[in-house]
């Protein structure tokens, strides 16, 4: 406990326009590793354009650890296909949470975030300060894959007891 940080919600919304693996369609998961946690979304059957609204929640003792995420196409009798990955970095939103935002109005954006070559994002994603949390949207596009994208809400939980921010 005295190692950690808090808890960082990974909410996966949506995929968009993923690979198809089966004949006509995939069946994908979603699998998020942070340093040895391993967490990964249910599956959902016949999609290219499945809807999660999961929350997986991640122990953060490191923020300087990156979030990887896979993409992967259920099937029966083989092992899963590879349906594409990405990762980011959640410095910058741990950077934002340490800021006072205290008098802040709801809705107020504290940073915002372009693609690039450096990173994952399919567009701009921006931390925002909205009903007393600190939120990130991201929509992540995916590598080594031809094509697919995953829509991402990020959330900070502090847990009692913690070395906190």
């Amino acid at each position: 406990m005295e190692h950690l940080l808090g808890l960082l919600r990974v909410r996966v919304v949506r995929g968009t326009n993923l690979a198809v693996r089966d004949i006509r369609s995939s069946d994908p998961y979603v699998v998020v590793k942070m340093g040895k946690q391993k967490l990964k979304t249910r599956v959902v059957k016949k999609t290219v354009n499945p809807e999660w609204n999961e929350d997986l929640t991640l122990s953060v003792a490191d923020p300087s650890l990156p979030i990887k995420l896979f993409v992967y196409d259920k099937d029966t009798f083989s092992l899963d296909d590879k349906m594409g990955d990405a990762e980011f970095e959640i410095g910058p939103f741990v950077q934002a949470l340490r800021v006072g935002l205290q008098g802040v109005p709801s809705g107020t954006i504290i940073s915002r975030f372009q693609p690039s070559r450096q990173n994952c994002l399919a567009e701009e994603s921006c931390i925002a300060y909205t009903d007393g949390q600190v939120i990130q949207n991201m929509c992540i596009r995916l590598r080594n894959v031809e094509s697919g994208e995953l829509e991402l809400q990020l959330q900070w939980i502090d847990v009692p007891g913690s070395r906190g921010l």
